[in-house]
């Protein structure tokens, strides 16, 4: 795991020993209450979030130590009235609140704890630090942009065995906010663009298959489109448009359905058209559809 801020982990290079704080440690001298919220005695914070507790040395070892022998626990380190400290925390907590009970979030006063800082070998806030069963893995110092973060709290994760989805591709949402309102010259862009760099991203393609429909379908009638194609059932300019607007209707299953007839009736060059655009439909709704895998079954049936 990589540290978002700085290459060599402080960690890998022995700087702080936990096993200090494994036994009785006196109570704060200082009580307080924390910068982010919440009693300074290890009690979940406010509105009963148990995923955030705020730490002292009286607790550190259940709520840090034991709790890491279970899931991940990830230590701020912060103080009220410190720009940064105030700025960073309410991101943790959010992405805390993301993570749906998958991580601690053990906050610790700087100021109130000035021993656990100490034995952390905090040298400035906001400081961050990972624990994991029972050991810290990584940590760094400072504001980090939330993209930044989000990495480093999947490989937390996944350091403390936990299973996490992959976070998605942010140029993605660009691109499906491009077709979605319009602007298909964009929107093929992007998919292309991601494309490019990943030539198997199933979203990608989807996306750039969608703006397709939407190119061959803009300025038809689809009544006047439908009923064209049903005078005409060997017409396949006609039947394609006419599938192109079934999907777009939500009846895929029909433009599927209609799309594997014409390859049973054509052949050369005409089927393979056919073929490949049966195909591109596909892709839109992915390969688990069971609509889909039928069709498929289909289609090779029809072809062989």
């Amino acid at each position: 795991m990589s540290d978002p801020r700085i290459t060599s982990s402080i960690f890998t290079r022995g700087a702080v020993d936990l096993s200090t704080l494994r036994g009785p440690a006196p109570a704060s001298s200082r009580p307080g209450t924390p910068p982010q919220g919440g009693p300074s005695n290890g009690a979940p914070a406010a509105g009963g979030n148990t995923a955030i507790v705020d730490v002292t040395e009286a607790t550190i070892q259940s709520d840090v130590l034991e709790r890491s022998m279970a899931m991940p626990v990830v230590v701020f380190f912060g103080a009220a009235g410190f720009p940064e400290s105030d700025e960073f925390a309410p991101v943790l907590e959010r992405l805390n609140a993301e993570g749906a009970g998958s991580w601690v979030l053990a906050r610790v006063d700087v100021q109130e704890n000035p021993r656990i800082a100490q034995m952390f070998r905090v040298q400035g806030i906001p400081m961050v630090y990972a624990v994991v069963g029972g050991q810290p893995v990584d940590a760094f110092s400072g504001v980090v942009p939330e993209a930044q973060l989000r990495q480093w709290l999947q490989a937390v994760l996944k350091a403390g065995g936990v299973t996490v989805a992959e976070p998605e591709d942010p140029r993605l949402d660009e691109a499906d906010d491009a077709l979605m309102s319009g602007d298909l010259d964009a929107a093929e862009q992007a998919y292309r663009k991601i494309l490019a760099d990943a030539p198997a991203d199933a979203a990608a393609t989807a996306g750039l298959a969608q703006v397709g429909v939407a190119r061959r379908v803009a300025g038809a009638d689809p009544s006047t489109a439908l009923a064209a194609a049903e005078s005409a059932p060997d017409d396949v300019a006609a039947q394609l448009l006419a599938a192109d607007i079934e999907v777009l209707s939500g009846l895929a299953e029909q433009a599927y359905s209609r799309l594997v007839g014409l390859v049973r009736r054509t052949a050369g060059e005409d089927r393979e058209t056919v073929r490949q655009h049966l195909v591109s439909l596909f892709s839109i709704a992915g390969p688990d559809d069971p609509a889909v895998a039928s069709a498929r079954r289909a289609l090779a049936s029809a072809l062989f």
